[in-house]
């Protein structure tokens, strides 16, 4: 019986998109819905296509993801360095936390007017507000994992005269690794929707950039086929970090 529940359940997870996609075109060849508005995935997929075939599909989605990367990594090594200090130092909680409190509600998009003042059409705008999403989120990972860390192993390291330094690596750090590891992860996906807000600071390339353009065109298969690209990459990220995860931190 379990077997058969099993097999069950695989099989509905196969055809959850298929069906989805067969109900979508159904519905849009049938003008339930405003076709121009709302065309069917075989029209969506003819648009993709078609971006893919001119060479700009892989030129925008080289240009996002280098931008995901190099704003995920600064944002998530700041986060990791801050969020340990400020939980184990009272002097560096005292001085940052209230401000990071502060900082942390206001969404990327907001500063997007700023970051065009700031940054004009330049790379590093577009990095800045990746990083603004990234940090915040790993930094309170950071932050509440150090906290939490069991008060017995850091008793029983100070017991052996372990030294402040030693501490934060050899205990402190390696007990927050699965907090830190869990606002990574929603990092990652922080990183792709944060990547839509600094595409539209200004630039001449990237998916969310070209979803822009498309709409103002009535592009609209263009438009949800740059929407597809950016699910599935921020899924394959997610999943592929979700992975990596478990095989580093098999202890959380």
């Amino acid at each position: 019986m379990l077997e058969k529940s099993t097999i069950f359940d695989r099989l509905t997870l196969f055809l959850s998109i298929p069906i989805f996609l067969v109900i979508w075109e159904a519905i849009s060849r049938a003008e339930i819905v405003n076709p121009v508005l709302f065309p069917p995935p075989s029209l969506v997929a003819v648009a993709l296509y078609k971006w893919a075939v001119d060479g700009s599909l892989f030129l925008d989605l080289w240009m996002s993801l280098s931008r995901v990367i190099v704003g995920f990594v600064s944002g998530a090594l700041a986060g990791v360095v801050i969020g340990i200090l400020t939980g184990r130092y009272r002097l560096f909680s005292n001085l940052l936390t209230p401000l990071f409190q502060l900082l942390r509600p206001i969404p990327p998009i907001a500063f997007v007017p700023i970051v065009i003042l700031w940054f004009g059409l330049s790379e590093l705008g577009k990095w800045f507000l990746v990083f603004w999403g990234v940090f915040f989120t790993v930094w309170i990972a950071a932050h509440l994992g150090v906290q939490k860390v069991d008060e017995t192993l850091i008793r029983a390291a100070q017991c052996l005269g372990t030294p402040d330094k030693k501490m934060l690596r050899e205990v402190l750090f390696p007990a927050s690794l699965p907090y830190i590891f869990v606002g990574l992860r929603t990092a990652v996906s922080i990183s792709f929707y944060t990547l839509v807000a600094a595409e539209l600071a200004g630039t001449f390339s990237g998916i969310a950039y070209r979803i822009d353009i498309a709409q103002q065109n009535l592009q609209v298969g263009q438009t949800i086929g740059g929407l597809v690209i950016l699910g599935i990459v921020s899924a394959v990220a997610d999943r592929g970090f979700g992975a990596l995860s478990k095989r580093l931190v098999w202890w959380g």
